[in-house]
Order: C-alpha cells, then structure tokens, then sequence
C-alpha cells in the first residue's frame, strides 16, 4: 500500500477541493462525476446512476462477480458551503471539507478493494459501493436505495471516520430523530387587553422544560430544542411560535417511549394548541451479534498492520443506522482517521491513510 501513497493521498486532495455541499446539486453532481471517473479509471467499470431532482444524484459501483455480497457506503456530499474552508496540508494533515467525512474514506475504500483486485482476492466476492449525495441532510432521497442494496447484501461496510482520538470502531449508534412544534395562541394588546390573549411564546416556554427534562444520560438519551422563534411585536401578546427539536436514543425501546411522549404533547396553557411534525430520522444502531463478528474480524486485520483496534459507541446517526436496523451485519468507522467533523479544523492525518487502507482490505478478505 505504501507505494501507492502518494497517489491515493492526490486523490484525496482531488476528491476534497471538488466541494459538494448538500444543497448544491450542481456541485454535488461534479463531485460525483469525478469519483465515476475514479471508479472507472481503477476498475474499468461503469456506475449505475440514480437521477435525483433536487439533490445530488446518487450511483452504484459493482466490483467482481463472487456469491459474497458486500455493500460499501459512502456518500460524497458535506456541510460546508463552498468556498467557507481551504484545502491545504500542514504538519502531516490534510485539511479541507469533507476530508474525513467522509472523502478520505471513499479513497481508502476504493484503494483497499483495488489491492484485493489486482491481487486475486475477490474470487468469493461481489463488492457493491453505493454513493449517496444526501446523508448530511438525513437521506431523505437515498434511503430506499440503501436498503434495497444492504437486503441484497451480506454485510455493510460504512465508511465514516473512527472515534476521534482512539481511532476505535463502531459497533453503534445512537437513532436521531427531529421534531418541529407549531404552537397557536391568539393575541391581544400587551398593555390594556393583556388577560384576552394566550401567549404561544408562555406554551412553549413550558413545552422546552419538559422536552429537555426527558434527558438521561444514564439511558443514552438526549433531546435538545435548538431553534425557536415567535411573535410579531414587542406590545403584542404572541399568537404564534414554534421549535426545533432534535433527539438521540440508543435503543429501539427507548426511540418508543420519546416518540409516544414528545409526539403527543399536551398543552398547558387553555385556549393554546400544538401542531407536530416530524419523528425517527434514523433508527438505533444497537450493538448486537452480528456486528460484533464483524468488529472481531476487524480487529484480527488491525493486528495484521500492527494496530489495536477498540470498539465503541457513537452519538451520530450514519446510513449503517438503516441497515442494521434491517438485521444485515453491518460496521461502521472504517474511514480516515483525523478530527474535526463538521468542525472548521476537520482534517486527517495523512500517515494512517496507507494503514487503514491495508487494515480495510485484510478485513474485505476476511469476509
């Protein structure tokens, strides 16, 4: 892998400087369109494209013609608009948008199957990547295609990046849902009709300190009312507000109790009401059997590149949510190893690119 460094690491810049925020399709596209060529280029093969309207289109890679089934997923969309972050490299880092989540694993990804290729490794094996353009705004337009794909697999590989600092592996996630509360109330003068109105700035005001009492660390569970806003006039007893809520799980169980609750609220101001929206986003992905033989199968590569891989547990929500939550074994974290995700210091280091890589393709053989 070593010898190839140099190249995978230019593909990676490559990939990195063609930026690809979620909401521009035109960028997307492009971005898309260069890791076609990629892919072509590696594998002489052509990908399956699916047409989206509004968002990115997304595409399909299939490797080999073996009976093992391994579905690869990536997406290639980030949350930086284009032009808010520079692509440089210092101190053996390469910074830039998207560069560990997730473009940095889409090389690795494609270098490590690439080995296997060329080295008669693929014999058993049939690998899919799927690439999506939209999972930074929940795969709204992806998700069937996902799990159509992963029922056809036998594993699912997701090519986020590990945990910061440990480097460790993903054996789950905590589900994410959002909901959005539109409150009415009705209004009045603030000064001398003040008793007539029923603030709907009050009712959410009582609706925040509940939702954000439902949090329990000790279950894993959080729910955090991040945006607000309401009111038309400083003297004018607010007839309307509304909220944003987002919430993380970490079991199927628990996802139940939140939604039986958050989702049926219950006015506490008289002559208010509540409109709700909203729901899962993503499922839980539970730590179970089947993705722990695919945790100790990674391990086993780890040490075969000299690494001690841990697993661990993720408060992000990723695609794999979907697809273990259909019982395919699925893991995640295998991508570039950095930090910074969503954050303006988001970057890999560039020396673990060739290790991961290797590690990747001793765990793709394995299965």
């Amino acid at each position: 892998m070593n010898r190839n460094a140099q190249q995978q690491e230019g593909e990676v810049i490559q990939l990195i400087k063609a930026e690809s925020p979620t909401y521009k399709k035109n960028l997307v596209d492009k971005c898309g369109s260069l890791l076609m060529k990629l892919f072509e280029n590696h594998f002489m093969t052509k990908s399956r494209l699916y047409p989206q309207e509004h968002r990115g289109d997304h595409f399909r890679v299939n490797i080999g013609t073996g009976w093992k089934r391994i579905l690869i997923l990536v997406h290639f969309d980030t949350v930086w608009d284009e032009g808010r972050l520079t692509t440089y490299k210092k101190d053996g880092r390469l910074y830039g948008p998207g560069a560990i989540d997730m473009k940095g694993g889409i090389i690795q990804a494609m270098w490590a199957v690439k080995a296997l290729f060329e080295l008669g490794g693929m014999d058993d094996k049939e690998i899919v990547f799927l690439c999506t353009s939209d999972e930074e705004v929940g795969s709204q337009t992806s998700r069937n295609i996902i799990e159509r794909e992963a029922r056809l697999s036998d594993a699912v590989l997701v090519m986020e990046p590990p945990v910061s600092g440990s480097g460790a592996i993903k054996t789950s996630r905590s589900g994410v849902g959002f909901y959005e509360y539109s409150i009415l109330g009705k209004s009045s003068h603030a000064g001398s009709n003040h008793h007539e109105g029923r603030s709907a700035i009050k009712e959410l005001a009582h609706q925040v300190l509940y939702l954000e009492s439902l949090t329990d660390y000790m279950k894993g569970t959080t729910v955090n009312v991040g945006v607000v806003n309401g009111g038309t006039r400083l003297n004018v007893v607010p007839e309307f507000s509304r909220a944003h809520i987002d919430f993380r799980v970490k079991t199927s169980e628990e996802a139940g109790r939140i939604m039986s609750i958050a989702g049926f609220p219950t006015p506490v101001l008289d002559g208010t009401s509540i409109f709700v929206t909203g729901g899962l986003n993503r499922p839980p992905m539970e730590r179970n059997e089947k993705g722990v033989l695919l945790f100790e199968k990674v391990k086993a590569a780890g040490k075969k590149v000299g690494l001690e891989i841990e697993e661990a547990h993720a408060g992000g929500g990723s695609d794999g949510n979907f697809t273990a939550a259909l019982g395919i074994p699925t893991i995640d974290g295998l991508g570039s190893v950095g930090d910074g995700a969503h954050a303006e210091h988001e970057h890999l280091l560039l020396k673990e690119l060739p290790v991961r890589t290797a590690m990747l393709a001793h765990f793709i053989e394995d299965l």
